[in-house]
């Protein structure tokens, strides 16, 4: 039976009934459901709005609800319109006119309000916790790989000396904007809706503060009609996963080069590729490309919850109903996706030989060059003139700044002398950078510590 039955004079039809449900993806919020009539029918027994003794009747009947859900001896009823009228329904059917007056002083605009919010705190803190683990992967990697000289890009041409731990302390900063973002979601939406009612309040003399301490949150919402009509939170966090989704996909469009022949830079464990059905020499890096793939859903995610509620007036309308599913895919594509991105990082195999090689091409030391000549007094743009015609002459005969002749470097300008190859050596070029947020090795050290201190996991 429908909550809303009595208004209406037959049933509603069964295909508009399967388009109204909800049943099918909100039952995910079961124990969330639960968790809040256990403490809506708490305060109402504490309150005195309904018998203590039928208040205890009901938490106990719910908890076996629950019990019984979770262990797979009752089954939720898809034909059921949503989560919160199975459950209501299955305590009824078990307490009688008891189970009746659960919903005394509550509306399921602000019972759905609460469960998502219960639920989505939660996803939070998953969220943040496989969040961390990549950063500490990131961090261990880094530490492995600090003196690994490799070229760094710009406009994916190759610009200046890097290492590979450099690089990926990169992403790990990243990542920890996206703890913070996650965190700062998480505090937004400590408020309780409950007592909201459908959008104005109750006359029943509530306490909407013990309901929210039973259920954990830090306070109660202020104002009923935003209480059930606010879907910031979900906003919030959708943005929080995209942003994390574009992260790891920019980590993935890397990943796929760097596999490449053309770069070579890294193999990945066959536990984390695939092959070709004709292609027998193949070894493809899939779960990259598909959480780079991946990304998008959770941008379109982001799109559909902005969209609907973009003209939305107060205070609960139907439309709102489609949080749930963009919200909830968001939260599994994230965590799909970072469940297999873990793990095939941990374990990729990282070849410096290919990555020194590759940065010994492409002059990636020339503003090292130049900045050679600064220090023997050359004006920067003179410096830099002088540089370029350097590399010009290089290119045209197939030499590079380490091959060529001390000799023809004087014809290009007297203040060179030999130790030019020493301020234009790689490995000199990197560990002269120890600007704070260089890749010298000892800042690449530094940063990685300081990272794995602010997570509680110092080395």
């Amino acid at each position: 039976m429908k909550l809303w039955a009595g208004r209406f004079h037959k049933e509603l039809d069964q295909k508009t009934n399967d388009f109204n449900s909800s049943i099918s993806f909100d039952s995910r919020m079961v124990r969330e459901d639960i968790e809040g009539s256990i403490a809506h029918a708490t305060m109402l027994g504490a309150c005195g709005v309904i018998d203590a003794g039928e208040s205890e009747k009901i938490c106990a009947e719910l908890k076996a609800i629950l019990g019984e859900i979770e262990a797979g001896t009752l089954t939720i009823d898809p034909q059921s319109e949503d989560i919160h009228t199975f459950v209501e329904g299955e305590l009824t059917k078990r307490l009688g006119p008891a189970g009746k007056r659960l919903h005394t002083a509550r509306s399921r605009n602000d019972q759905v309000a609460v469960d998502v919010k219960l639920y989505l705190k939660k996803q939070c803190r998953a969220l943040h916790g496989q969040i961390r683990e990549l950063i500490l992967v990131l961090c261990r990697r880094a530490l492995q790989n600090k003196d690994a000289v490799m070229p760094g890009y710009t406009h994916m041409q190759r610009a200046q000396p890097i290492t590979f731990g450099h690089h990926l302390l990169a992403y790990a900063e990243m990542f920890q904007r996206d703890l913070s973002r996650l965190e700062d979601t998480e505090k937004r939406m400590d408020e309780c809706p409950l007592g909201s009612g459908a959008l104005a309040g109750t006359t029943y003399p509530l306490n909407r503060e013990m309901t929210a301490s039973l259920l954990g949150f830090g306070g109660v919402t202020n104002n009923s009609l935003d209480g059930v009509s606010d879907r910031d939170f979900c906003m919030e966090l959708a943005a929080d996963i995209a942003i994390a989704m574009v992260h790891l996909s920019r980590f993935s469009e890397e990943i796929v080069l760097w596999c490449s022949w053309e770069f070579k830079f890294i193999e990945l464990d066959d536990a984390f590729s695939t092959g070709s059905s004709i292609m027998p020499q193949k070894k493809n890096p899939d779960i990259a490309e598909l959480v780079r793939g991946k990304s998008g859903r959770a941008i379109g995610d982001l799109t559909t919850l902005l969209t609907m509620m973009k003209g939305l007036p107060l205070a609960y309308n139907k439309d709102i109903q489609e949080d749930k599913e963009a919200i909830f895919d968001a939260v599994d594509t994230l965590h799909m996706c970072l469940t297999a991105f873990i793990p095939m990082v941990d374990t990729m195999k990282v070849l410096p030989q290919n990555m020194r090689k590759a940065a010994a091409k492409g002059f990636i030391n020339a503003t090292d060059c130049a900045d050679y000549l600064v220090g023997k007094g050359i004006p920067f743009r003179d410096a830099y003139k002088i540089t370029g015609e350097i590399v010009a002459y290089c290119i045209d005969n197939s030499l590079t700044l380490e091959t060529l002749p001390i000799e023809t470097y004087k014809e290009f300008d007297a203040h060179f002398d030999s130790g030019i190859f020493e301020a234009i050596s790689l490995e000199n070029c990197v560990n002269g950078r120890k600007v704070t947020g260089g890749p010298a090795p000892q800042n690449v050290e530094a940063q990685a510590n300081r990272i794995l201190k602010k997570l509680g996991a110092a080395q």
